[in-house]
């Protein structure tokens, strides 16, 4: 049995913020990458709003995403879009079936 996660994030930025928190989006991607067990990590924007932005993301496990979400980049990417999001993060954690 794999212990691999997906991951389906949705990120809402307030009219106006889409560029700043596309930034650091964006800025999260390429180290991402690069950390121990993400299979893939990429951001899409939704055609019809530019304020919405979702991530999909594979991991090797829950103890990956884990680390992945205590990464330097992410914990410092946080406070920098706090204010800038209309809601919070939509995340879905999945264990794929088929």
């Amino acid at each position: 049995m794999s212990e691999q996660v997906d991951v389906i994030a949705h990120i809402h930025a307030k009219p106006g913020q889409e560029d700043a928190v596309r930034a650091v989006l964006e800025s999260y991607v390429a180290p991402t990458r690069l950390e121990e067990g993400c299979l893939r990590y990429d951001l899409f924007v939704d055609v019809s709003d530019p304020t919405k932005f979702t991530f999909v993301e594979e991991w090797t496990s829950m103890a990956a995403l884990e680390k992945h979400s205590q990464s330097p980049h992410i914990t410092a990417g946080r406070p920098l879009v706090a204010d800038k999001v209309a809601e919070a993060a939509w995340v879905q954690k999945l264990k794929r079936l088929v």
